[in-house]
């Protein structure tokens, strides 16, 4: 997936994937994914999606700071 948030690209085919966090089972509609990423350019972001009663309904990308890609390591 690609987006485009503030003028920077985030995309999962050419970042660097970090750790991907899994909770629930396939087909479970309060299970999501939240797959961590870094950039070339070392900017973080996170690739979410989830069923329908997840936090994440629908499959996104999120940009986030070094700092809460940190804090969401550590977690």
């Amino acid at each position: 997936m690609k987006k485009i948030i503030c003028k920077r690209e985030y995309d999962t085919e050419t970042a660097e994937l970090i750790k991907k966090n899994t909770v629930g089972t396939f087909g479970d509609p309060a299970g999501y994914e939240e797959t961590l990423y870094k950039t070339d350019k070392g900017y973080f972001f996170l690739y979410v999606n989830g069923g329908e009663d997840s936090p994440y309904k629908k499959e996104d990308i999120k940009s986030v700071s070094a700092k809460k890609a940190d804090e969401w390591l550590n977690k």
